[in-house]
């Protein structure tokens, strides 16, 4: 889909957040940006979003060329709803920014809120849902527009364990019905090990690409239990183990 040759980003104060970041991402592909906090993920997202320019090197995209705003989704860490709109309505809003009517709108929020798990809820506002759910909902909102490319900013990162779970398990369904592109920024290895089909390894700032993993686990219920999953749990321990500073 993409090509990420020799990014570098420097803001004005001098701080380097990313340097040298060469990679490809094939369409498709759940792409896991792995690496400690301050790192440059959410950086590396951003410019992949077009929200920044990177101070240095190109991003190529593929024949199909870069994505219009409407094909890039943007989950934030948080899920920042609008409190006084209900769920349908905040997921309607990139299409009312668009200009699409909601008589065209709506089956398309109803789809969203239903390949998240939450039919009926679409009278709900914010208040009433819990964390997981304001985030389905912030998911559904990303995914309306339809887009080519989902790009995730740690969206899990505020929940409890147990909920955790439950949306990584609905997302990774998610991904491989639809076959979209997803870039998933996280400093939680078990979630990286857990998710993604590709991971790439980030070193402590300027950030850069220090290793890039394919694995293939096995999917269904015993996915997270197998012996695949720990050794590679294992070796991304062992990885950030190596390119942590002493």
């Amino acid at each position: 889909m993409f090509t990420l040759s020799g990014i570098g980003k420097q803001f004005g104060n001098g701080t380097k957040a990313l340097e040298g970041i060469n990679a490809e991402i094939a369409p498709g592909s759940f792409v896991a940006l792995l690496g400690p906090s301050g790192c440059g993920k959410s950086t590396l997202l951003r410019l992949l979003a077009g929200l920044d320019t990177p101070s240095r090197g190109e991003i190529s995209w593929g024949h199909a060329g870069r994505p219009a705003a409407g094909e890039i989704g943007y989950v934030f860490q948080d899920p920042t709803l609008l409190p006084w709109a209900d769920a349908a309505e905040n997921v309607y809003l990139p299409l009312r920014l668009r200009g699409v009517s909601r008589a065209e709108g709506m089956p398309r929020v109803m789809a969203a809120l239903a390949q998240v798990g939450l039919d009926g809820f679409e009278h709900a506002k914010p208040k009433a849902l819990s964390g997981g759910m304001r985030m389905r909902v912030s998911i559904a909102r990303a995914l309306v527009s339809e887009p080519a490319l989902l790009l995730m900013d740690e969206p899990f990162g505020a929940l409890d364990e147990f909920t955790r779970h439950k949306l990584q398990d609905d997302l990774l369904g998610l991904w491989r019905r639809t076959g979209k592109t997803v870039v998933f920024v996280t400093h939680s290895i078990y979630e990286a090990a857990y998710l993604a089909n590709r991971i790439m390894i980030m070193t402590p700032r300027p950030g850069r690409i220090a290793t890039i993993l394919t694995p293939e686990l096995p999917e269904g219920a015993g996915r997270r239990n197998s012996a695949a999953y720990h050794r590679l749990v294992a070796e991304i321990t062992g990885d950030f183990q190596r390119i942590m500073p002493a």
